[in-house]
């Protein structure tokens, strides 16, 4: 119960910290020294360029990570992501969406809270050793997004906005987050690798940073969190949820099962894998609604109703993993 207790309150905090300020600035009830949006992106770069490549090495650093079978586990990681935008397309013609919908809907299905709320869990549900396996569970995240899930999304729109599909992908051998993100990952499995014994520090560092990261990016989200009128699209929500919570978590642990990881460290990959594929939408999945001229109200509804959800999610995952 602690361990749920604490996870609600770091995801609740964080986005009631970051909205909080927004709308106290909007109304002119204080004044920051920087923009918003200078704030937002200070927030995230702290988060993604300091705290968690620092944490994910601590982490890998000590993780047994001795069985090959675990190099399918970025690829049970896309599966998830991959399977999630396929059965949003399908709920999407089942329900008769036009195609700005249709593609809002697709991002929704698709995108997947991973890197902050899916870290927190599997950090305060698993210890380090269950966080140390995010970054390798999302190696191919960013890639499936720029390669698959913004050509997609375009698709269903008449918008001719963004840079090509070829130009996103040339542009994360330079993005900084993806580099940091992973070079923390090599550096950590080296490390490892080496048999050098991990600083007894190392595991503060790590239970203090991981869910620092995750207040700052939740932060960062309610600076830009913008609630719309959900009962407008409560189908579309309820489908999202259907497949976020119950059709993709089958589908992953399923997989993740047959690979064998179930067998492997007391089950827990296979416990990541239900964790990482069962959270709720991304707050990037607002980003190709924005640039394509989507249902920009159906991709923000979707994602504040599956992330409101969590307050039943979440418990139910933890009798679920006590049982594996």
């Amino acid at each position: 119960m602690s361990k749920l207790i604490f996870s609600l309150a770091i995801i609740l905090f964080g986005l009631s910290l970051g909205y909080g300020i927004q709308v106290l600035v909007t109304r002119n009830a204080i004044s920051l020294p920087v923009p918003l949006d200078h704030l937002r992106k200070l927030l995230q770069k702290t988060a993604l360029l300091f705290l968690n490549p620092v944490a994910i090495v601590g982490a890998l650093w000590a993780v047994n990570i001795e069985s090959i079978r675990l190099v399918a586990l970025p690829f049970n990681g896309l599966f998830a992501i991959l399977a999630g935008g396929a059965l949003a397309l399908a709920a999407a013609k089942l329900l008769h969406l036009e195609p700005r919908k249709a593609g809002a809907m697709y991002g929704c299905g698709s995108f997947t809270n991973i890197g902050s709320i899916g870290a927190l869990i599997c950090f305060v549900f698993l210890g380090e050793e269950g966080f140390a396996l995010v970054p390798i569970y999302k190696i191919f995240e960013e890639l499936s997004y720029y390669a698959i899930g913004f050509p997609v999304a375009k698709y269903y729109s008449s918008a001719e906005k963004a840079e090509g599909t070829l130009e996103r992908i040339k542009s994360l051998g330079k993005d900084p987050f993806v580099l940091v993100a992973l070079s923390s990952i090599v550096l950590g499995g080296a490390l490892n690798w080496t048999g050098v014994e991990r600083p007894a520090f190392f595991r503060t560092v790590v239970s203090a940073f991981v869910p620092l990261a995750t207040v700052l990016l939740l932060t960062s989200i309610g600076l830009a969190l913008k609630i719309r009128r959900v009962q407008d699209y409560l189908k579309e929500c309820l489908s999202v949820s259907i497949i976020k919570f119950l059709l993709v978590p089958f589908l992953a642990s399923s997989l993740a099962y047959l690979i064998g990881f179930g067998n492997i460290d007391n089950g827990l990959p296979l416990k990541v894998v239900i964790i990482l594929s069962s959270m709720p939408v991304a707050f990037n999945a607002l980003i190709p609604p924005s640039i394509y001229d989507l249902d920009l109200d159906l991709a923000n509804s979707c994602w504040f109703f599956t992330t409101s959800l969590l307050i039943i999610i979440l418990p139910l995952l933890l009798a679920l993993l006590s049982m594996v």
